[in-house]
């Protein structure tokens, strides 16, 4: 029997689980790598409740489905990971499954850290066994049916879901010009696509929630959040091929450079992730997107204009509202208040960031790069879903911009699902 069910896992793709091999030795050294590690995965920010204890769970992570419920990473042995073993966290990285053998849910990166080495994963486990223990017991997710079934994950594993077989899995651009500079390459690809799972947000999903194959950091709607993740090969859109590497690296590690900022969800992975990554890493990371090949984005320049009436009438609110901060010809301030003319964050041809960080305000990380950022309020209650649909039409529409207009159901959609 032992031998059939070995054979139906290889013909999934799925290996059995690896009780033989021995784990890393939990000294401090691996744990202070492991601590590392964990910020690198970002695994904070989901496994922590507002309000609650690190690594304790709880929060709940929004999907077209329903909601998700982190659990509990600490050591605790009724509710946390007290009783598990390096091997069966390994399994649930790589393979997907729980200390039970249950089908964990893909809101849990598993599809990305299926890259993650074992030595790697015993190390993020020996630091989370060296936390304290917090008695908080996970809570039943509150999905629909049948996304609530194990029979409903299996059939979306077997369409979407494969283990990585080895490292061979992810995929280096070509063309390194010698052996360090391969060696840097293939770092930033075990990051980006590993446990830095980048491409679980800049890559689009299908109508099941499986990340589409083909556009891989092509760019995507943020599951459940409401916000475009906009695409990593592509200049016009979030491409940092042709950047100075220094502006790269001050951009995620600190949220802001002189070419660009940012808000909304990645302002949080900068603040709970890239700003802890080693110099070294974060420069494999950002040789690695310098070298993906590059990508027409989707065009703006056919999209529907705003009228005559509609630009002067967002002029007029963009000289009351915005203009102190960016400026009257949309050039901002350094370091402080993003450029709007030529912003590629305003051109893009979803506008469904824009029209986000106006209901809410817009936010940069405080890092220790910059530890008093500069943010611009929400204008929710102060512009109705006419007056942002023209002011942002204007803005997309100056200072030599060019792009389609707002139009007030877009505002309204956003108005409504206001999102975390």
């Amino acid at each position: 029997m032992a031998v059939a069910l070995v054979t139906l896992l290889n013909r999934l793709g799925e290996a059995p689980l690896p009780i033989l091999q021995v784990a890393v030795p939990a000294t401090p050294e691996v744990i202070a790598r492991g601590q590392y590690l964990t910020r690198v995965g970002n695994c904070i920010a989901c496994h922590t409740a507002r309000g609650g204890r690190d690594y304790a769970g709880g929060e709940g992570v929004e999907t077209p489905f329903g909601t998700i419920f982190a659990p509990n990473l600490t050591p605790h042995d009724g509710t946390g990971l007290g009783g598990w073993t390096a091997a069966e966290f390994w399994r649930a990285m790589h393979n997907g499954r729980s200390r039970d053998g249950r089908l964990l849910y893909p809101a849990f990166p598993y599809p990305n850290y299926t890259l993650v080495t074992r030595e790697d994963s015993d190390a993020i486990f020996a630091y989370l066994q060296s936390l304290e223990p917090v008695d908080n017991a996970s809570r039943p997710h509150a999905l629909r049916f049948p996304f609530n079934t194990q029979a409903a994950l299996a059939v979306w594993r077997a369409l979407f879901f494969r283990p990585a077989a080895s490292r061979a899995s992810i995929v280096v651009p070509a063309g390194a010009a010698d052996a360090p500079q391969q060696a840097r390459l293939n770092r930033g690809a075990y990051l980006v696509q590993g446990l830095g799972h980048c491409a679980a947000c800049h890559t689009p999903r299908n109508a099941w929630g499986a990340s589409q194959a083909w556009a891989p950091l092509q760019g995507g709607m943020v599951a459940g959040q409401n916000w475009y993740a906009p695409a990593l090969d592509a200049a016009s859109e979030a491409g940092l091929a042709g950047w100075e590497p220094d502006e790269a690296v001050a951009l995620l590690t600190t949220g802001v450079s002189p070419r660009a900022s940012v808000s909304g969800p990645m302002a949080d992975v900068v603040f709970h992730s890239l700003q802890h990554w080693s110099e070294a890493d974060m420069r494999a990371a950002v040789a690695w997107l310098q070298a993906l090949p590059q990508r027409q984005a989707r065009a703006t320049g056919n999209a529907i204009r705003p009228s005559q009436a509609e630009l002067r009438r967002g002029e007029q609110l963009y000289d009351r509202h915005c203009a102190e901060c960016h400026g009257s010809q949309g050039e901002g301030q350094a370091q402080a208040f993003p450029a709007l003319a030529g912003n590629r964050a305003v051109l893009l041809h979803d506008p469904t960031n824009l029209v986000r960080v106006l209901l809410q305000g817009g936010y940069a990380p405080a890092t220790a790069g910059n530890p008093r950022p500069f943010g611009m309020p929400p204008f929710m209650q102060t512009l109705s879903d006419q007056d942002m649909a023209d002011v942002l039409s204007f803005i997309r529409n100056a200072w030599g911009n060019e792009a389609g207009k707002v139009d007030t159901m877009a505002v309204h959609r956003a108005r409504e699902r206001r999102g975390p």
